[in-house]
């Protein structure tokens, strides 16, 4: 296996990825847990046929800085991999796959993201709802036809212009706040897809995918108002169409930080 590969199937086995059984699939109980190196080997063997699908797995993109992703190829500026709609398409198919936490007990489908594979915008946000755990889809209920409507009528774009992704791919039950271990366990993939997608900008969502991103607990009001960096991306942080719903006078704030990710996005 080449090191590229084995680096990377190593960042997926970080979060936790497990085929699942059959029985667990089927609605019954699962049966007893493999010895480990025989699980192991499974996983290796599930990522190694999803990589086999998407060459760009094969070579998985170094971590864009800020002149790299200037002078990267593509019209975006991006540096991304030869195929990123290949890739993101294999890592779908390892979040289907991952039972790394207990989420994956209660979901009824996970949701990986969909978009723009060459998006210069990518928004990240906490997890999915109920609307989106029931459709496989992110951002479809009350707080993504305000996020369309940020994208649509504010930014003057289509959604499929950007892609649309949260920092955990399974619904927490009753929309709680995902925890620690559950971000843990989807961190290898949400990685993945912003190294394969190498946007010019990243807004995040709330205060869950700021600070999973950003990497500190600041509050939302001192973390909003200013560009920050994810491996040299620029990153806008702003409150969650969620929150824009509770808070309708927070709207003024979230559109000055849209229209400074939109100026990032756009920069020559």
């Amino acid at each position: 296996m080449e090191p590229t590969l084995r680096r990377y199937l190593g960042t997926l086995q970080s979060a936790g990825v497990r085929r699942i059984p059959r029985g667990r699939a089927a609605g019954t109980a699962a049966p007893p847990a493999a010895p480990v190196a025989d699980r192991q080997l499974r996983e290796r063997q599930t990522l190694a046929a999803a990589a086999a699908r998407a060459p760009g797995l094969s070579a998985p993109p170094q971590p864009p800085t800020a002149e790299a992703g200037r002078a990267g190829a593509g019209s975006d500026g991006g540096s991304r991999t030869t195929d990123p709609a290949a890739t993101l398409a294999a890592i779908a198919e390892a979040v289907r796959a991952c039972t790394a936490c207990p989420l994956c007990e209660t979901r009824h489908h996970t949701v990986p993201g969909e978009g723009d594979p060459r998006a210069a915008i990518v928004f990240v946000g906490e997890g999915p709802g109920a609307d989106e755990d029931r459709t496989g889809r992110p951002f479809v209920g009350k707080a993504g036809k305000l996020l369309d409507d940020i994208i649509t009528k504010g930014m003057r774009r289509r959604r499929e212009q950007v892609y649309i992704c949260n920092v955990v791919k399974c619904r927490p039950p009753d929309n709680r706040v995902p925890t620690p271990t559950e971000v843990a366990a989807c961190s290898g993939f949400l990685e993945a897809q912003l190294q394969a997608l190498a946007p010019r900008a990243i807004c995040a969502l709330g205060a869950t995918a700021a600070h999973h991103l950003l990497g500190n607990e600041l509050p939302m009001g001192r973390l909003r108002g200013q560009v920050h960096a994810w491996r040299g991306i620029p990153v806008v942080a702003t409150y969650h169409p969620a929150y824009l719903l509770r808070k309708p006078e927070a709207k003024r704030d979230a559109w000055a930080d849209i229209q400074r990710l939109m100026a990032l996005a756009d920069a020559p």
